[in-house]
């Protein structure tokens, strides 16, 4: 912790200079919401000259303290303690608020702003973001030791982030793990964009976290008192077996004469007369983004302080015997030999893919290390089972998570888990409940956090459970999110190729697995599945290409070999991954898909998008049904006969 400030008077005027910054950002704007930030200034100002852990002039320092603003609406307030304490913004940063290609967005975005560690505005993410941040430093510290990892998470939360839905599975799950060193402080301002929050909210949230088995501190109305803020983290920080919730009721707008505690205040700038007026009340000139050189000066003394442990910490690291093994966990791509570790099937083998891809892992714990991760309650159907223990609070450092039926916690606490460094994250369920996921894995894209989405029973072919088990639109819309590596490959060989790739890759990745067995292919490969497509059946002269994906690449194959009985020549292209595929030059990629063949897609899934490599998609544009999968596959056209068809009919209108 920081040594605390004797001069109360620079204190408060450091306040109330964030509190104006927190008007003048969302004012040049036009835009914004200063209402919070001016209420939360004290806070924001406790913990980066109080609390935090931290040095400025180093914000990657990967023993840092970690704050998530989850209520990231408020990030004027986030920017302008960045810029105060020597982050790297500067006060023409705080000026460009919201402008294009400024250092200072809507809303905080990791990468793009230093000292913004998640990118948060989707209320409850930052939250659950957090709670991933916790377990990866929990297990890591349990790794380690203290010397090397010792570190908390905070996160700012307001109604919003407690409303949404991934906040309760999110805190329900830290409490079950005992993540102690997680300290959430709730802003009870009862302000929505609404009106006052009894409009549509009226939790017990107290009650609620200590049901969740959280430490909780109501410290009411005390969201000006520096010193009573300070000892309500302090108190929390001591409480190691479980995660605490701080609860502060502060006034939005506070002081404007005209909009404290105001509604109106949250999300509508002030105007002129409005900013004069709140300014007059705190003392300060009629100056838009006025920084006086003493508030200036002591921030940034404030920002260094950390640096002499900075430095200690990186001596330690340098004399540690687990210096290269630190390093690796963080460049896991740079590791020797993990490659070679890869298992190989057997041609001929029938194996579902979801089976071989527990045989990768199993295979990567033992060469690679720095796994963790888990499933939605479906660890051995997904195959996803780890070893080296249970994630808990009796096991911090076990590398298997049980997440419970918690999809979206789940997604968004390992896209926490890679952010904080250190670890490869994991979480898997079936592909249909992706959807109860798809803000975090949105957000995993947005923050290019390298985390694996495994996604099994990828199609109709699981069958039995029927339409709402069945994924058909997933995979297509999935393949529509920037930034997100779509990786369904099509036997067990393509598997680990597909494992390779995510790992190797920047950013998320998702493995889209088959729950039914799938062949062994001849031709497949593991490597040339990071280029995302390539051919494994070809003709001297090919009449026309048909591109497989999954469990459809075997049946593009039996189909190749059908269609030669009538004189057709067919390549076959395996095409795990789009977005491999489409960083190739095209020169390489004409050479796989060349633009004069007439070309059939076949994918159990909507046909939507294939119009961007096939003339002809053979797919599924409707929900499927409860059958055997198999039968359910061949229903709805997933079958020799129908590929053969199609492609007939195709050739019949090229040739006229």
């Amino acid at each position: 912790m920081a040594e605390k400030t004797v001069d109360s008077d620079l204190e408060k005027r450091g306040i109330d200079v964030v509190r104006a910054l927190g008007m003048d950002g969302p004012h040049a704007a036009k835009s914004g919401h200063q209402g919070t930030a001016m209420a939360l200034a004290p806070l924001a100002h406790v913990m980066y000259s109080r609390v935090l852990k931290y040095d400025a002039t180093d914000p990657e320092w990967d023993d840092r303290d970690r704050l998530v603003l989850s209520a990231g609406h408020v990030s004027i307030l986030l920017y302008s303690m960045l810029y105060l304490t020597g982050h790297g913004l500067e006060l023409d940063d705080l000026k460009d608020f919201r402008q294009w290609d400024s250092a200072t967005p809507g809303h905080p975005e990791v990468g793009h702003t230093a000292g913004v560690e998640v990118t948060t505005g989707p209320l409850g993410q930052g939250l659950a973001n957090a709670v991933g941040l916790a377990i990866a430093e929990r297990a890591q510290r349990a790794e380690f030791g203290d010397d090397l990892c010792d570190h908390y998470t905070y996160a700012i939360a307001g109604d919003g982030c407690l409303q949404e839905g991934v906040s309760h599975e999110a805190a329900s799950l830290a409490g079950h793990l005992g993540l102690g060193r997680l300290v959430v402080i709730y802003d009870d301002n009862k302000i929505t964009i609404d009106g006052r929050i009894d409009l549509s909210y009226s939790d017990d949230v107290a009650g609620r976290f200590a049901a969740y088995g959280w430490d909780v501190n109501d410290i009411g109305e005390k969201s000006e008192d520096v010193d009573a803020l300070e000892a309500a983290i302090n108190k929390a920080k001591g409480v190691t077996d479980k995660p605490s919730i701080i609860i502060v009721q502060s006034k939005v707008g506070y002081p404007s004469p005209d909009f404290t505690d105001n509604y109106k205040a949250h999300g509508n700038p002030f105007d002129d007369d409005s900013i004069r007026a709140t300014k007059e009340v705190m003392g300060l000139p009629d100056e838009p983004f006025w920084v006086p050189d003493a508030v200036l000066s002591y921030y940034r003394e404030v920002g260094q302080r950390g640096s002499e442990a900075r430095a200690a910490w990186e001596a330690r690291l340098a004399a540690s015997e687990h210096a290269d093994t630190w390093a690796a966990r963080r460049d896991p791509a740079g590791v020797s030999g993990w490659v070679d570790a890869l298992p190989t099937f057997e041609t001929g083998d029938s194996i579902a893919t979801r089976k071989a891809s527990q045989a990768v892992l199993t295979a990567l714990e033992e060469s690679l290390g720095g796994l963790i991760g888990g499933s939605a309650d479906l660890t051995g159907s997904n195959g996803v089972a780890l070893s080296g223990g249970v994630q808990s609070a009796d096991d911090p450092g076990g590398r298997q998570i049980f997440f419970g039926v918690r999809e979206h916690g789940m997604g968004s606490a390992i896209v926490g888990m890679a952010l904080h460094g250190g670890t490869i994250p994991l979480g898997a369920t079936f592909l249909v409940f992706s959807d109860y996921m798809r803000p975090a894995v949105r957000l995993a894209a947005l923050s290019h956090a390298n985390c694996v989405f495994v996604w099994s029973h990828d199609s109709v072919g699981v069958g039995e459970d029927g339409p709402t088990h069945q994924p058909v639109e997933h995979v297509m819309s999935l393949r529509a999110i920037p930034g997100l590596r779509v990786i369904r490959p099509g036997d067990a060989t393509e598997t680990a190729g597909a494992w390779r790739l995510a790992i190797e890759g920047d950013g998320p990745s998702a493995i889209i697995l088959s729950r039914q067995n799938l062949p062994v292919l001849a031709a497949t490969n593991a490597d040339s599945v990071l280029k995302g497509a390539y051919v494994i059946v070809d003709a001297d002269e090919p009449d026309v290409v048909l591109i497989g994906t999954g469990s459809e690449l075997s049946l593009c194959v039996d189909s190749a070999a059908k269609l030669a009985e009538s004189g057709v020549s067919a390549r076959v292209v395996s095409m795990p991954c789009w977005e491999a595929f489409e960083v190739l030059d095209i020169e390489e990629q004409d050479a796989i898909l060349p633009p004069e063949l007439p070309t059939v897609s076949v994918e159990a899934g909507i046909t939507l998008g294939w119009d961007r490599y096939a003339d002809l998609p053979v797919g599924i544009d409707r929900f499927g049904a409860s059958a055997p999968g198999s039968k359910v596959l061949e229903e709805l056209g997933m079958s020799v006969d129908n590929v053969v068809s199609a492609t007939q009919e195709l050739l019949a209108v090229v040739d006229g």
